[in-house]
């Protein structure tokens, strides 16, 4: 017998998957976190983004890896072939999506928990503790009762959908939960404005509530949900036999960062007895701001707000958050009870209330610590000063493409989002969006406003300045001189100096 079990173990001696000499493990991995930072340190000497090679895409659809490769050749060619053709979003001259620039911080915090590998489902460890000190942290920052719950998402089109579940449930009641939406569920109807983002159409298809439940409101001239329309809606609505359930109000919409009258329509849900959800997936990180918070008066009477820490939080991806107000309700969308998941009054499976009660994961990464080491080593004092910043930046654009005669701006400039083209057809704009970001000078993005293409630049790095709002405004005017005067040249100029 104890030959068996000699021979048995010698057969599975070696399967640890730790280094064989951390010695040398160590020299590599300071290697690697040098030369991160080296990166960040020196983004500015490199382009914003540049397009992959054919042969470096090709390389990547190389069959399974078999046997194993030394972690020396392997960083190698992630450095080689994947770092240098990111999506450019550290870099101050990124300016096409909302995308936040990430810390040094942040990334550190990422390597932290990765070290600890912690599963945030549940039981009872410290690293649920600092998700649910930030949960804390937002109730305050959003006036919520101490019931609030929240948790941690990849992002806010997880946690739209959340909500609009959070609503479905209050709305019908938990048995629909166990036999469907039924026929009072395929009567209800939801409502958000044009403007929305596209994610909480998806979030009614997701949710089974199907795109046609959900009414688009139109916008007013400040491309804000007009409120009497949505009203006079919920009132036909009601009129033809439909059950209303849910707003969605935007805090900084996708296209121009317009912030509806959040308060308008929280004393409208009130009156109509309807969920008030706030997608402010990057706008309601503002409260950070004391000169800003104004704008998102009324935030604070919402059921739920979506919102993205790894944007205008600077949180590297993904950190994602819903906040709900009333966390009974919350909670009754998503617990299911489960032997394996069963709480004991003590030991690892201690607890009450699980981050699995509040969403539909059981595996959950330690998004929280990144969160949390960036609140606390830069302050919500410096990070809204972050954000202001960005929107005085987008005014300062503002101003210069007023001041600029080939330029034509398309919005009004609510908080970080500037809207202009130039002076000439769609075609010409669409191709200096593409030869722009080509040329790895800036990325702007683009989007269409009452039936123009815009370029849009969505200003949020903390790392941008005036220099990259005026080398981003001359590659516009001569990428824009270029195609308008038929003198097309190939060759990209030169990476703007700064």
């Amino acid at each position: 017998m104890n030959e068996i079990i000699r021979n048995t173990q010698s057969s599975v001696a070696n399967t640890s998957l730790d280094p064989q000499d951390w010695s040398e493990f160590r020299a590599l991995a300071h290697l690697m976190l040098d030369e991160t930072i080296d990166g960040i340190a020196n983004v500015r000497a490199r382009p914003v983004w540049r397009p992959i090679p054919d042969g470096v895409r090709a390389a990547f659809r190389a069959d399974v890896p078999r046997e194993a490769s030394d972690l020396a050749e392997v960083y190698r060619e992630f450095s080689e072939h994947v770092a240098p053709y990111a999506t450019g979003n550290l870099h101050p001259g990124f300016m096409g999506w909302v995308h936040g620039g990430g810390t040094a911080v942040g990334m550190l915090a990422e390597m932290l928990a990765a070290g600890l590998n912690a599963n945030l489902g549940g039981r009872d460890h410290m690293p649920i503790e600092v998700e649910r000190q930030i949960v804390d942290w937002m109730r305050r920052l959003f006036l919520f009762p101490e019931s609030a719950s929240g948790i941690f998402v990849t992002g806010t089109s997880m946690a739209n959908l959340m909500a609009v579940l959070v609503a479905r449930t209050t709305a019908l009641g938990t048995l629909a939960r166990q036999h469907g939406i039924g026929n009072d569920g395929a009567l209800l109807t939801a409502y958000t404005s044009q403007a929305a983002h596209g994610c909480i159409s998806r979030a009614m298809d997701i949710a089974g509530l199907g795109t046609d439940a959900l009414r688009k409101i139109a916008v007013d001239a400040d491309h804000r949900i007009d409120v009497a329309a949505l009203r006079a809606q919920i009132a036909v609505d009601r009129e033809v036999g439909f059950k209303p359930f849910l707003v969605v109000a935007s805090a900084g919409t996708v296209d121009i960062g317009a912030i509806d009258d959040l308060r308008a329509v929280a004393e409208l849900c009130r009156e109509e007895g309807l969920w008030f959800h706030v997608d402010g997936a990057f706008g309601a990180l503002a409260i950070l701001s004391p000169e800003l918070a104004p704008l998102l008066g009324g935030i604070e009477l919402a059921d739920s707000i979506a919102l993205d820490f790894h944007k205008w939080g600077q949180v590297p991806y993904d950190a994602g958050f819903l906040l709900v107000r009333d966390g009974e309700q919350h909670r009754q969308a998503f617990a299911q009870p489960a032997a394996y998941l069963s709480r004991e009054a003590r030991g690892l499976a201690a607890g009450a209330v699980w981050p699995c009660d509040l969403g539909p994961d059981l595996s959950r990464g330690f998004r929280a610590l990144k969160t949390w080491f960036t609140l606390k080593t830069f302050g919500t004092d410096r990070l809204g000063a972050a954000v202001a910043r960005s929107c005085a930046l987008a005014k300062y654009l503002e101003t210069r493409v007023l001041a600029e005669p080939r330029l034509e701006l398309l919005a009004g400039v609510n908080l970080n989002i500037v809207c202009f083209r130039y002076r000439s057809g769609d075609a010409v704009n669409r191709e200096i969006v593409a030869d722009i970001q080509e040329s790895g000078i800036a990325a702007p993005s683009s989007t269409m406003l009452d039936g123009k293409f815009a370029i849009r630049a969505a200003i949020v790095n903390h790392r941008t300045e005036e220099a990259d709002i005026d080398a981003l405004v001359a590659a516009v005017l001569e990428f824009g001189g270029r195609r308008s005067g038929g003198v097309i040249e190939v060759d990209a100029p030169p990476l703007a100096a700064h």
